[in-house]
């Protein structure tokens, strides 16, 4: 019985793997904790715009947790605040098969204001493998388009890698117009 029961669960895919995930709490961080990811942009005519890297941390922030953002420091109570919109970036609880509507209005350091709408899909949860690790995570495939207040206007194809072991994504990768980025955990660090 025993080595049927082994063997059942052996030819289980981890893609198939059914999981339920909820947004992180406040209590899901710790000081020390840390992510830096690497990011490339590059146009189908071989034009760099954008290559480096972006490193978040949770400190100590006036006797709170506070996580890094380039130059600002924030209260990590900001985010894990539930998204009351009613087009979210993430749908939680996350689960494959979801789907639902992502809006984002934006405005640039440069006043340039803009809007995504997007269609939004989890396709799997499985064993994703970065240069950061090996990470159980959700693919999410989202669809539509960019706008700005200077005219431009592109279709728009982005899929993420949500790993809920590290409460961020692990890998972006974007099709906008005639430009390509990716955006890869290169390092996680989680304290004891």
């Amino acid at each position: 019985m025993l080595l049927f029961a082994l063997i059942i669960l052996d030819s289980c895919n981890d893609s198939n793997i059914s999981n339920i995930t909820q947004q992180p709490t406040l209590t899901d961080y710790k000081i020390g904790e840390k992510w830096v990811w690497k990011y490339k942009g590059v146009t189908t005519e071989g034009v760099v715009r954008s290559d480096g890297t972006d490193t978040r941390e949770i400190v100590n922030f006036n006797g709170a947790l506070g996580i890094t953002i380039g130059k600002d420091t924030i209260p990590v109570t900001e985010i894990v605040k539930p998204d009351d919109s009613e087009t979210p970036k993430y749908d939680w609880p996350l689960e494959v098969g979801k789907n639902w509507k992502y809006e984002n209005n934006w405005t640039s350091q440069d006043g340039t204001t803009g809007n995504q709408s997007q269609n939004a899909e989890v396709l799997s949860y499985q064993k994703e493998t970065v240069k950061a690790g090996t990470f159980m995570a959700y693919k999410i495939k989202y669809t539509g388009k960019i706008t700005n207040s200077r005219g431009y206007s592109a279709d728009e194809t982005e899929v993420w890698l949500y790993a809920p072991e590290v409460k961020n994504f692990i890998k972006l990768t974007q099709n906008q117009g005639d430009f390509h980025y990716v955006e890869e955990l290169i390092e996680y660090i989680k304290p004891d």
